[in-house]
């Protein structure tokens, strides 16, 4: 914990993560550290290669997560950074570094210019860069539109949920570097729907200020239960 705590400190948003294993733990002191990190707001799935799922969750401290892969007995471990690193490694390695556009189907109206512009987007787009975000809420978009573009970029081995006063669902879809993100409000009507082509979503990410914010959150933790 102690480690873990120094490391938030120094962490930076574009800086690599750091992991401390749990499996040198006791089954009581797996369950303490749960107690003290406890549950944010943000929790997810990765699919990996092998059929296993990644379950990942942030703590009620912002850039401080919990990683379990696999069922029992799982790998399980903290991971200090802005965000999962097996969230980018299968956002970058389990999808595919194009589309296909096809026919479009008929009744369609703006899915194919849309696509091609996805497809440009995802070719150029290097770490480092603003992420492109492309609106469907303010696009001419039918009802068959939407279900060719669906069909197109197809589903990914991300799904992220964060839970506020509303909620945001974040989605690798099958093309590298494009992801959907929308939000929902209380009473789960979605409000705002993008498309963004670019790295892990910044909505996903903890930033620079949060971590210093949860290396002093974690000083007083770690005083509160061990001293």
């Amino acid at each position: 914990m102690s480690n873990a705590a120094a490391a938030v400190g120094g962490q930076r948003s574009g800086a690599r993560t750091q992991q401390y294993g749990l499996a040198n733990l006791s089954d009581p002191e797996r369950k303490l550290i749960g107690e003290v990190l406890g549950e944010g707001e943000v929790a997810g799935v990765v699919a990996l290669p092998d059929g296993t799922l990644a379950q990942i969750r942030e703590s009620v401290l912002a850039g401080i997560w919990r990683v379990r892969i696999g069922p029992d007995p799982a790998h399980e471990y903290v991971e200090v950074g802005a965000i999962p690193q097996i969230v980018r490694s299968a956002a970058s390695d389990l999808t595919s570094a194009d589309i296909v556009i096809g026919s479009a189907p008929d009744g369609a109206m703006n899915v194919q210019p849309l696509l091609a512009e996805i497809r440009e987007r995802s070719r150029v787009w290097r770490f480092g860069m603003r992420a492109h975000v492309i609106n469907l809420t303010l696009l001419p978009m039918s009802v068959i539109d939407l279900a060719y573009l669906q069909h197109s970029v197809g589903n990914g081995p991300v799904q992220l949920i964060f839970r506020g006063y509303g909620t945001c669902r974040v989605h690798a879809t099958g093309i590298r570097n494009v992801w959907s993100v929308q939000f929902f409000n209380s009473t789960d009507n979605i409000i705002l729907d993008t498309l963004e082509v670019g790295g892990v979503p910044i909505v996903a990410l903890a930033a620079d200020e949060d971590f210093q914010d949860s290396a002093e959150r974690m000083q007083e933790i770690i005083k509160a239960y061990f001293t």
